[in-house]
């Protein structure tokens, strides 16, 4: 009997200091590759399963989805809600007095808290089956309202334009948080692997307030981020190769460019910047051909671009864009936005008829032509169109001809995708000012959101800071009004 049997005769029950190290050393592994593997996505949500080794891979969802994509029209800088889509005959009967003692004065960052009340002189029309009015700011819109959920309840903890926004991308006024796009390619991936999963669009060179964390990640991978589109032939700065470079030349060059990457990366840690960088060296080779073709109008009838806008100056820009997020999500892309007004050109602190004139202008035609388009492609039933701003608008005047910024009860609509059209959701009060009916905050949003996309949002986590984050952070319920 050796010496370590001697002074344990029963030593097949017990375990000795060398054998708990060589068995637990090993284990340490499985708990690294686990770590690994959650970076990796591999656990995105808890239970899902990666279809493919790529961060763009198709997932599988938490329950049979509704919508396949997402195209976010969004209005940049405030669209008034009392003036589009809920009417408030008070606020024409106040016009010039202060608001009656028992509506409550919230704090405005103008200061705007006892102007008087500001006219509305819009002219409503009852549209379709449904009869819900809209303002004659938005006629074409109109025409498509039992397509629409008009959401006249919504709320925001955002009351300046940057915190607004941000908001409403990402959850948070907070910076550093991963965007609803991000969000939504982190939990399905998506069904092209030549485009990328998340594309933005705006209207003009400015930027939305909050730049590119409206489209970012924060600390998710980098890989998830969104891709601006550039107007024009070639959406992508720097895509195309240069006409001397053959095809074989440039693999070749992707491919020592890859390997020197993963060496640099094997040496230093796994950086998802690092992984981002040499995932889109392969995804922007695929898309030299995808990603020109994509958004090439030329290619539609001269009847779709008439019925996007492309035929009139003011509508032209924005119908450009509509088109080219039709064309984008039948190509398998998941999540498309489109800046209206971008850097806060809705916003109309004064002066607001020739603003708002001017706005709704330049894209209710192309919104309109977006839907009917989607409709008879028979796309409109797995792709979600979402309207809507930062924030509305207040009931009283600012400089006299403008109003301020209003996150307490404002509207959106959404469209398609599962959502049953024709309705009203929500209620704000007899001025416009406050949500007093089945409030629906942006989390709420979010997880409706989320919800017809076939996600969980209590159940679509990233581990951060030691906790299981999620988008909506610990708050959010789904509208089920809103489902069809």
């Amino acid at each position: 009997m050796s010496t370590e049997q001697s002074r344990f005769p029963h030593s097949e029950l017990v375990t000795t200091r060398r054998d708990f190290l060589h068995k637990t050393g090993g284990g340490f592994g499985g708990v690294a590759l686990t770590h690994l593997l959650s970076q990796e996505n591999v656990f995105a949500g808890g239970d899902e399963v990666v279809k493919g080794s790529s961060p763009f891979s198709v997932r599988v969802s938490h329950h049979p989805a509704r919508a396949k994509s997402v195209i976010f029209l969004f209005m940049d800088g405030g669209p008034s809600h009392i003036d589009l889509f809920d009417p408030k005959p008070e606020v024409n009967r106040f016009a010039g007095k202060p608001l009656p003692p028992s509506i409550e004065r919230p704090y405005l960052p103008m200061g705007e808290t006892h102007s008087p009340v500001l006219k509305a002189p819009r002219t409503w029309t009852r549209h379709g089956k449904s009869g819900i009015p809209v303002s004659e700011w938005m006629p074409a819109v109109g025409e498509c309202i039992d397509d629409i959920a008009v959401i006249r309840s919504c709320q925001s903890d955002g009351i300046i334009h940057v915190r607004g926004v941000v908001m409403m991308n990402t959850g948070s006024v907070e910076a550093g948080r991963p965007s609803l796009g991000a969000w939504t390619v982190y939990g399905l991936g998506t069904e092209s692997q030549s485009l990328p999963s998340f594309v933005v669009l705006c209207d003009k060179k400015a930027q939305p307030p909050g730049g590119a964390r409206n489209w970012g990640t924060g600390y998710m991978p980098a890989a998830y981020q969104g891709t601006v589109f550039r107007d024009g032939p070639s959406p992508i700065l720097n895509l195309s190769p240069q006409e001397f470079v053959g095809t074989r030349q440039q693999r070749r060059k992707l491919d020592l460019i890859a390997e020197l990457n993963r060496r640099h990366a094997d040496a230093r840690g796994q950086s998802s910047a690092l992984e981002a960088r040499i995932a889109s060296y392969e995804l922007a080779y695929r898309m030299q051909s995808a990603a020109p073709e994509a958004v090439d109008l030329l290619q539609e009838n001269e009847e779709t671009k008439r019925l996007y806008g492309l035929d009139k100056p003011e509508t032209e820009t924005y119908g450009r864009m509509c088109l080219q997020a039709r064309r984008l999500v039948e190509r398998g892309v998941r999540f498309v936005q489109l800046y209206n007004g971008s850097g806060s050109r809705w916003d109309a602190h004064e002066k607001i008829e020739k603003n708002h004139g001017t706005r709704c202008l330049s894209s209710d035609r192309p919104i309109a032509g977006l839907l009917q388009d989607l409709k008879r492609r028979g796309l409109l039933d797995e792709t979600l169109v979402v309207w809507g701003g930062e924030f509305g608008r207040t009931p009283q005047s600012e400089k006299g001809d403008g109003r301020d910024h209003n996150p307490f009860g404002f509207t959106m609509w959404m469209a398609g995708g599962g959502v049953r059209g024709g309705q009203v959701i929500g209620k704000t009060d007899d001025f416009g000012l406050h949500a007093v009916e089945d409030p629906v905050h942006v989390h709420d949003i979010h997880a409706t959101i989320l919800h017809l996309l076939g996600l969980d949002h209590e159940r679509l986590t990233f581990r951060h800071n030691g906790r299981e984050d999620r988008l909506t952070d610990v708050y959010g319920k789904v509208v089920t009004k809103l489902l069809a």
